[in-house]
Order: structure tokens, then C-alpha cells, then sequence
């Protein structure tokens, strides 16, 4: 048995930096789900990408419950709470790592108004949106479950049925960030800088914040 696991932190990492490139007021939130290792690699990359970016940005940090407590990956209120609090207080844009939690923020920035921006997470949020939340929906960390299944088919294909754990990266087009709506259109070239710099070890992005 094969195991496919992903390179949460370099994902976030490039939103971490799109949020510090698109940011105007220098403050940035993350909310994750439950407090544990897998949420705090999404954590770790983000805050390394916007530091990247501008060294002196703020980021706000919130989880919704402690390991083990499951209501966290489904608690859109609280998320949203939290978001509306930290978008009164001048963040614009908040990246929610925390399953179903993250429609709350989403539907936070939309009630925030304009200049505030939400970052989705694992598939690419924009398109399962509504009209009014795709106006708010900066980028989303992608998680490529579809690349990481087509290459562990092709390498069974190819005669390679070895077991353990298989991590699908930048490098393997595992992870990345969306680009629809067009909102990062005039940072791509910096986006895509920082991606290199991650591929040739350049960056070693960290895994705990």
C-alpha cells in the first residue's frame, strides 16, 4: 500500500507571499481547524511566504479547537467571527485552513466589503462559488489529489508497486495556488520566482511556525 501525502507548507508558502503582495494594509490573518502538526505546516508556510514578501507584515494567527476536537473542521460561524473581528481591526485578506470552516470567511470578507479578500484551500474555491463571493476569493492553496493519483497510476503502470509514503510537492505539481478570477495577474512573474527558488532548494520552506 502507497500512502500520498502532500507539501502543505510550499502551497501556502506562495499564498502566504500573494497575500503580503496584495496586501495594503500590512495585515494578514490565518485561521486553522484543529490545533495540530498537519494545520501548523499550512500555518508555518503561510507566515514564511508573507515574511518573504515584506518582512515587517502582521500576521494574525486562530485555531477553532484543539486536536481532536472535530467540530473545528465544521464551525463556518466561528471562522466567520473570527474574520469579521480581524477585518474591523484592518486585516484584508485571512487564508482558513479548516475544511467546512472556511465558507465563514469566505462569506466574511463578502460582508466586509471591498478591499477585503478570503484564500480558500485544497481545490480551488473560485468555482464552486457564488458571484459575490468570487469577488473576494483572492487565490486558493491547491492540493492536486488529481496529479498524485495519476502518478502513482502511472508508476504501477511502469511496474513500481513499492508501499510507504509518497510526498507530492512544488516540484511534482502536487501543490500550488489557483489563479482564478485573475487577481493575481500582476504578481504572477513574483509568485512564480518564489516557486523556482522552492523547486531547486533554494527555499526550504519551514513546517512548524
Amino acid at each position: 500500500m502507497k500512502t500520498l501525502g502532500f507539501s502543505e507548507q510550499e502551497g501556502s508558502f506562495l499564498v502566504g507571499a500573494a497575500a503580503a503582495l496584495k496586501s495594503a494594509s500590512g495585515t494578514i490573518g490565518f485561521i486553522g481547524g484543529q490545533e495540530i502538526d498537519l494545520i501548523k505546516r499550512f500555518e508555518a508556510g503561510y507566515i514564511a511566504g508573507a515574511k518573504a514578501v515584506n518582512p515587517a507584515i502582521k500576521v494574525e494567527s486562530k485555531y477553532l479547537g484543539a486536536a481532536g476536537d472535530n467540530a473545528a473542521w465544521g464551525s463556518p460561524d466561528k471562522a466567520k467571527e473570527i474574520a469579521m473581528s480581524w477585518y474591523k481591526k484592518g486585516a484584508d485578506i485571512i487564508y482558513t485552513a479548516a475544511g467546512g470552516s472556511g465558507a465563514g470567511t469566505i462569506d466574511a470578507a463578502v460582508e466586509a466589503g471591498e478591499g477585503k479578500w478570503a484564500i480558500g484551500v485544497d481545490s480551488d474555491q473560485y468555482l464552486t462559488a457564488t458571484a459575490d463571493q468570487q469577488a473576494h476569493i483572492l487565490t486558493s492553496m491547491l492540493k492536486r489529489v488529481d496529479v498524485s493519483v495519476f502518478l502513482a497510476a502511472k508508476a504501477v503502470k511502469e511496474g513500481d508497486v513499492t508501499g510507504g509514503f509518497k510526498i507530492f510537492d512544488l516540484k511534482s505539481d502536487g501543490v500550488g495556488y489557483s489563479k482564478s478570477g485573475g487577481y493575481l495577474d500582476d504578481v504572477a512573474d513574483q509568485l512564480e520566482a518564489f516557486k523556482a527558488k522552492i523547486v531547486s532548494g533554494e527555499i526550504v520552506v519551514p513546517t512548524k511556525p
